[in-house]
């Protein structure tokens, strides 16, 4: 789907990733990184945001907890960082960089509350008072107060299967109450997920009845004597530049965009927004059956955002080659362990073993067994590999002794 885009506004980039894999610096099952897009996107992105005084916390899922690629989010000005899990966390302090926000998509096991705690978070969601007395017993054995955010929902909220969790409306009272209770813990605001969601009908990003949900919620805070003086408003999903000034005038104090920092929102896919789309993943063509070139697999999961649609892709023996016509490709079936894709020529051409295979699609680099390669130097022509790690954030001795 981000394919075209890739080519049409980062030529650059996808020049450079076939020139670095067929030198042998990045290997096959890679997500690639345009650092340069990466920066320049988010510096965009927190400069509107903080215009409309909203604090901006990055998400890395989606293109893994690289360090180099913390940095250059950093660089560009992020407030700190959203974590989808503790998994993501670890790789993310690791790197000395701050957590802004945990316990949100994922709440904090409950073996391993006492280590997130260490990690000062900025905020904390909790979806149950269960999940409060954790966090509260944790911030307080490290000698601390942990400021908490509640999800929230009410009836006709929209969420994706499996992604339920929060305090119902009409309990909300009681459940600020609680936490001002708690030795370790505050009251500091509210939350919900998703905010925003992309409509197809109309081809542009709509607030969803949870971002409502999260205004009503509000008024019931402030009424409430436990309510700090600057309620925090936290409103994920479908972030990007564009949508900024949306969020703003629904009373969203905090954003977190994703996607939007690599530039692969579903909007990015159909108008040209401010960001410049700074991901691919490379593949190359592990070997010929009967003819069929097939490619290595690893990393072909592809956020279903938009739906089935037919997947292509770019072979090129070098640089000069990625002009050629995209070629479609058999994904694996989401069932099965996609060892390898298959690729269906529509026109006569010659394939070689070796040959660079370059997809644009929506990533989730934490729920694969992909690389992350960070290349830097795009934009001023002189591209080179930084590193290559594993989805956790772990370095990757690619092409040395290990």
């Amino acid at each position: 789907m981000f394919l075209g885009t890739l080519l049409q506004r980062n030529r650059g980039f996808v020049r450079a990733a076939v020139e670095l894999h067929q030198a042998g610096l990045i290997p096959a099952n890679s997500y690639v990184l345009d650092l340069d897009a990466i920066e320049a996107n988010t510096a965009g992105l927190c400069r509107r945001a903080h215009e409309l005084h909203l604090t901006a916390y990055a998400m890395t899922k989606q293109i893994g907890r690289a360090p180099a690629a913390l940095d250059a989010i950093a660089a560009g000005g992020a407030d700190g960082f959203v974590t989808v899990d503790m998994a993501c966390a670890r790789p993310i302090v690791r790197s000395g960089h701050g957590v802004g926000h945990l316990g949100h998509l994922v709440q904090v096991p409950r073996g391993e509350a006492a280590e997130a705690a260490g990690f000062a978070p900025g905020y904390w969601t909790v979806f149950s008072r269960n999940k409060a007395n954790e966090a509260a017993a944790a911030a307080r054995s490290h000698g601390r107060s942990q400021p908490l955010l509640v999800r929230v929902f009410d009836d006709g909220d929209e969420f994706y299967a499996g992604h339920e969790g929060g305090i119902a409306l009409s309990d909300l009272p009681a459940m600020i109450s609680h936490i001002a209770s708690l030795d370790g813990a505050t009251f500091a605001g509210l939350t919900t997920f998703p905010a925003l969601l992309y409509d197809e009908s109309s081809q542009s990003a709509r607030i969803t009845p949870n971002m409502r949900t999260l205004g009503r919620a509000a008024d019931i805070a402030r009424r409430h004597r436990a309510c700090p003086e600057q309620l925090q408003l936290n409103a994920p999903g479908t972030t990007s530049t564009d949508v900024l000034p949306l969020l703003a005038e629904a009373g969203a104090t905090q954003v977190e965009p994703g996607h939007g920092l690599s530039g692969t929102t579903p909007l990015h896919a159909i108008r040209e927004l401010p960001e410049l789309p700074a991901v691919l993943y490379l593949s190359e063509i592990a070997h010929m059956h009967q003819g069929v070139p097939l490619c290595f697999g690893g990393g072909l999961y592809i956020d279903p955002v938009f739906g089935d649609y037919r997947v292509r892709a770019v072979v090129a023996g070098d640089p000069s080659e990625i002009s050629t016509q995209p070629v479609p490709v058999d994904m694996p079936s989401p069932a099965a362990i996609d060892y390898y894709a298959k690729l269906v020529p529509e026109s006569p051409r010659t394939f070689k073993e070796g040959s660079t295979v370059i997809f644009g699609f929506r990533v989730q680099a934490f729920v694969t067994r992909a690389f992350v390669t960070c290349v830097a130097g795009v934009a001023g022509g002189q591209p080179r590999v930084v590193g290559v790690w594993n989805g956790f954030g772990d370095p990757v001795q690619f092409g040395k002794p290990a």
